[in-house]
């Protein structure tokens, strides 16, 4: 046999050398051409609907203008996904809940707050949304005690939580009610399954999904929050956000509430939970780029554009609405604080 010349050898070596680094930059995350050339933002599937498209488009533009870099969109099904995405590098931003960030930074130390939108006090000290369990408006009875809502009447029935990772969905209604039958000793993973409490547990993945898992009979009482459904219900009893009040589900609501138009429910307990942030990979955004997004998102011009902070009385669909000075502000890791304590 003819003998391999040294320059022959090299050059396999080299090759090979080549398609190793190829396959590792394949699999540990985003490469270095897809990281300068596009950014990609990861949506919970709360936000990954048709109905929210010209919202995340709007947001998509924003980062586009602060950044120069075109913008990719992640659509997800499953909280869990999306955390994935975000923690293994493969998007430089995301819009989660407070439960979802904490669980991230737990896991990537490089994912950091950017911004969360205010309250109407153009603020963070009214920054907050409400997490609600409702049951269908002709149950009501079922789950009252001397007149009033009772949380002791939610015990044996089905319940639907919208993921494990969701902080309205699941992390807040889920401390309250441990609170509530604490004589039970019952932590959180006693929730997830029927048994200790409840005959049924059931998941919607979404706040949307939880909701109609209660509205279409699946479930008798249902977490889910008021931001991610207000666009397809209506009140049409009492105030906003106060148990007893109650909702319709509109004539002309988006799916997955088309299935169920026109059905009533009753909010049984409401409880405040801070505002979901934008969050960022520190490690693809670098800190320039993120002070960078984090100074334009919390701009006057942000602030005043109709089409992220739409009217109140616009009509139309949005994830933010504009009810008073809303804005996007700049927040730090210790503000989610309080949400870190309902797991200690």
């Amino acid at each position: 046999m003819r003998r391999k010349s040294p320059v022959f050898i090299l050059v396999l070596m080299l090759m090979l050398l080549l398609a190793a680094c190829s396959e590792s930059s394949g699999t540990g995350g985003k490469n270095t051409e897809a990281a300068d050339g596009e950014i990609d933002i990861v949506w919970y599937p709360n936000e990954s609907g048709s109905d929210m498209k010209s919202s995340r488009d709007e947001i998509g533009a924003l980062i586009t203008d602060a950044t120069g870099q075109e913008v990719k969109h992640h659509l997800t099904t499953d909280y869990a996904i999306a955390i994935e995405t975000l923690v293994n590098n493969n998007a430089e931003l995301a819009f989660m809940g407070a439960q979802g960030y904490i669980e991230a930074n737990n896991r990537n130390e490089a994912i950091k707050p950017l911004v969360v939108p205010t309250g109407s006090s153009g603020t963070l000290d009214d920054a907050v949304y409400y997490s609600w369990l409702a049951v269908n408006k002709d149950d009501q009875e079922d789950f009252k005690e001397a007149g009033e809502f009772s949380l002791d009447k939610i015990a044996e029935k089905k319940m639907s939580f919208v993921s494990n990772s969701s902080t309205s969905g699941f992390k807040v209604p889920s401390s309250g009610i441990i609170s509530h039958f604490s004589d039970e000793n019952l932590a959180e993973t006693d929730l997830m399954e029927g048994g200790p409490l409840f005959s049924q547990v059931l998941f919607g993945n979404s706040h949307q999904g939880s909701a109609v898992n209660l509205l279409n009979g699946n479930a008798d009482v249902a977490a889910f929050c008021d931001t991610c459904v207000e666009n397809y219900v209506e009140i049409v009893e009492g105030e906003p956000n106060r148990p007893g009040s109650v909702y319709r589900v509109k004539d002309d609501a988006a799916e997955p509430f088309n299935t169920v138009t026109g059905k009533e429910f009753i909010l049984i307990s409401v409880t405040p939970v801070l505002n979901a942030p934008f969050v960022g990979n520190m490690d693809l955004l670098g800190e320039e780029g993120f002070k960078k997004l984090q100074d334009y998102f919390s701009a006057d011009e942000v602030a005043n554009n109709e089409k992220i902070f739409v009217p109140e009385d616009s009509g139309e669909s949005a994830l933010f609405f504009k009810t008073g000075d809303e804005r996007f502000a700049p927040v730090e890791d210790k503000w989610f604080d309080p949400i870190r304590e309902l797991s200690k």
